[in-house]
């Protein structure tokens, strides 16, 4: 614990002299990201359960300012690019069945998922699990997460071809050239075709606070059931594995359990105002670990300190950022995510191929991944590690004298 005060006392103390404009940049187009897409699902969430506008607008402060607050505190702590965000499947959980329980219940059944959340990062547990798991198997999954994101680059080429266009090329021609923020070129020309092909239609922007508000929770075994269940395991197994993925990918091991009591808490503590869960960033995540959020691995923490300043000024205005982010066009947004996202999707491909003994599970956890389908209410990243973890051990089963044994390194 005297380290970790002691790493967090430098990483504050560097802060002004390892920011660049990359990784200020870099928390920036997290943001857009986030509110061109998971946003808008908390508003159908809120929509689905009949909340009023107060208890709306609270749930998204919460889940935005409680992502910022924890992406700041623990890339601080660990010096390095973490990424916190709310979990994106277990909103479109609850846009199925949010109306199914008194919305009391809900914010209880919030409590009892970040309670379960800082269970298992005190017992060690989750750790232990995860170690089990192949590197190749793990990257595999991770790919097959990103790749929609990469194929969306090309899907939005037929209907808007001259923006995706010039958006690649600046960003290669920038790559070329060794600009440090190539995202940063395709954006600018991306904004400028789109002002002048007329697509670009800022809405009225009204800078008004977000005011949070308290709901007493109540305990019932149906919502346990229903909903805390579900949302703990959801965001287990298609938040945090990714997320752990993404940083293990460029090299930084985040002790996972701490980030877990860290998110549990921040959780625990937002849920009565409708905060349905943090957890580790998958997918925006990558946005801050990658090389362009910061050359110096040492100083791309800054990236993830942003992050934090971005989602903290967002969520304060958080009706007002979802009007203005959700007013660029879609065509836009997924060509920047797409661009901003090759490295990774690259690094983890490679990884998951690299060497022979795991190359089919890391094939098998990369495809089963990017299928995006559920089964028994769980999403594919979990079934990727499942079934990439069977195919590894059924690969590289060994009989001895006693029996059968695999290796899982």
């Amino acid at each position: 614990m005297t380290a970790s005060f002691a790493r967090f006392r430098g990483s504050v103390r560097d802060l002004p002299r390892a920011f660049a404009l990359s990784s200020v940049l870099s928390g920036l187009l997290v943001v857009i990201v986030a509110f061109s897409g998971p946003v808008l699902i908390v508003i159908q969430a809120a929509t689905a359960g009949h909340l009023n506008e107060g208890q709306a607008a609270s749930w998204l402060w919460s889940a935005v300012i409680g992502s910022g607050i924890l992406s700041l505190i623990m890339s601080l702590w660990y010096r390095m690019p973490v990424t916190a965000a709310w979990s994106t499947p277990g909103v479109v959980l609850l846009i199925s069945s949010i109306a199914l329980y008194p919305y009391s219940s809900v914010i209880g059944a919030f409590l009892i998922a970040a309670v379960a959340t800082i269970l298992l990062g005190l017992t060690g547990w989750y750790s232990r699990v995860i170690a089990l798991v192949p590197n190749a198997v793990i990257m595999g999954m991770l790919a097959g997460v990103l790749l929609h994101f990469g194929t969306g680059l090309f899907s939005a080429l037929p209907d808007n071809t001259l923006m995706v266009t010039l958006m690649i090329a600046v960003f290669f021609v920038l790559r070329r050239v060794r600009f440090r923020v190539p995202t940063l070129g395709a954006l600018g020309i991306g904004l400028l075709v789109a002002a002048l092909s007329g697509q670009l239609q800022l809405p009225p922007i009204s800078l008004a606070l977000t005011q949070p508000v308290f709901t007493a929770p109540t305990f019932t075994p149906e919502a346990l059931l229903g909903l805390a269940l579900p949302l703990f395991a959801l965001a287990l197994t298609t938040q945090d594995a990714p997320g752990i993925a993404v940083l293990r990918s460029y090299n930084y091991e985040l002790p996972i359990d701490g980030a877990l009591i860290f998110t549990g808490i921040g959780s625990l503590l937002l849920a009565p105002f409708g905060c349905h869960g943090l957890n580790l960033a998958a997918i925006t995540a990558a946005m801050n670990a990658n090389p362009e959020a910061h050359p110096d691995p040492t100083k791309r923490y800054t990236a993830g300190v942003s992050i934090g300043v971005w989602y903290i000024l967002a969520g304060s205005f958080g009706m007002a950022a979802v009007a203005l982010f959700t007013a660029l066009p879609p065509a836009l947004i997924a060509c920047v995510a797409g661009l901003s996202l090759l490295g990774t999707i690259t690094s983890a491909a490679s990884a998951a191929t690299e060497h022979s003994a795991t190359r089919d599970a890391g094939v098998v956890a990369l495809l089963c991944t990017a299928a995006n389908f559920n089964l028994f209410g769980i999403g594919a990243p979990f079934w990727g590690l499942v079934f990439g973890m069977l195919v590894h051990v059924l690969l590289n089963i060994r009989r001895n004298k006693n029996g059968f044994s695999a290796s899982v390194s």
